[in-house]
């Protein structure tokens, strides 16, 4: 036993998972460590491997559509009227067109869930959903548009795919100990890896995003406005629009990225915003040029 255990220590001060595997094959041949050490090893090793194997953009829209499944079983989509989410997807496109990441697996998608909760929410896959009582809270393009920028901002900041990466390389390290003592299998971690994913998509309904997750949202939401030619400073509008909607409920039970005990507060991320946008107090409001189709499509 102390044997395996000081070659996995060896192990993981060695960063090539293809150095591990050269390395375990010419210490077993030297006589260094037994065969049942190097069974061990190889086997640490593959599940280091998987961990950490970069997810594919199929892979990305495979596990946002899981994502997205979750959240049509608790909501349902509103229908009522085409035109209104085809007018949430043209902005949509517009922001996307000018983003860093034009093109995704299956492209991108915005949904209008049928509830009056305000709350927003993405997946990696590239679908967005917001709710009807955060599209009333918004009361022009700019708005609504920053709104969309903030959630098509976590889909390219990869937030919930960082989660996974994260969730996939703990639980490796976690069966360290086990593969060392023989007493997990390789289809055993499998298994476990697969219940990591689950369990970080399952994180991400009930948690939603980190605060530095938010706040990171926010500041390449004010990009991707600037980018599509819409107001920066509406991000204030929205969020001061969500603060006063907000005021007097106690929490939202749903799981998205606009309101959660885990997010800032409005006004904490209206703090940080208006920092962001020193930068931006150059750039013409135009806003007023939009508000007629805005009004027209919402009827407002």
């Amino acid at each position: 036993m102390k044997e395996i255990t000081g070659a996995i220590c060896v192990v993981l001060l060695i960063i090539s998972c293809e150095t591990v595997g050269a390395g375990i094959d010419a210490a077993s041949k030297a006589g260094f460590i037994n065969e049942q050490a190097a069974n061990a090893l190889e086997r640490m090793n593959d599940a280091i491997t998987d961990a950490t194997k970069d997810i594919t953009p199929s892979e990305e829209y495979y596990i946002g559509r899981a994502v997205g499944a979750n959240i049509l079983s608790n909501y349902k989509l509103y229908t009522k009227e085409p035109e209104l989410t085809a007018y949430v997807n043209n902005v949509l496109n517009v922001l996307v067109i000018n983003s860093s990441r034009p093109v995704i697996y299956n492209g991108y998608h915005a949904a209008i869930l049928d509830t009056n909760e305000i709350n927003g929410f993405s997946t990696s896959g590239g679908h967005i959903f917001i709710t009807r009582g955060l599209l009333d809270a918004t009361d022009s393009e700019d708005a609504l548009a920053a709104v969309l920028a903030h959630e098509l901002a976590h889909i390219l900041l990869q937030h919930s795919i960082k989660s996974i990466k994260n969730s996939r390389f703990t639980g490796a390290l976690q069966q360290v100990a086990g593969i060392a003592a023989e007493s997990v299998g390789l289809d055993e971690l499998i298994q476990i890896f697969d219940e990591s994913i689950r369990e970080a998509v399952s994180n991400a309904l009930d948690k939603g995003y980190s605060r530095e997750q938010e706040y990171e949202a926010d500041a390449a939401a004010i990009s991707l406005l600037a980018a599509a030619g819409y107001t920066p400073s509406s991000i204030v509008r929205m969020l001061e629009s969500v603060k006063a909607h907000s005021e007097g409920k106690s929490a939202f039970p749903s799981v998205g990225s606009v309101l959660k005990s885990t997010h800032p507060r409005p006004e904490d991320r209206l703090q940080e915003v208006r920092k962001k946008l020193v930068a931006y107090q150059r750039f013409a409001d135009n806003a007023a040029i939009r508000k007629p189709r805005f009004a027209a499509t919402l009827k407002k």
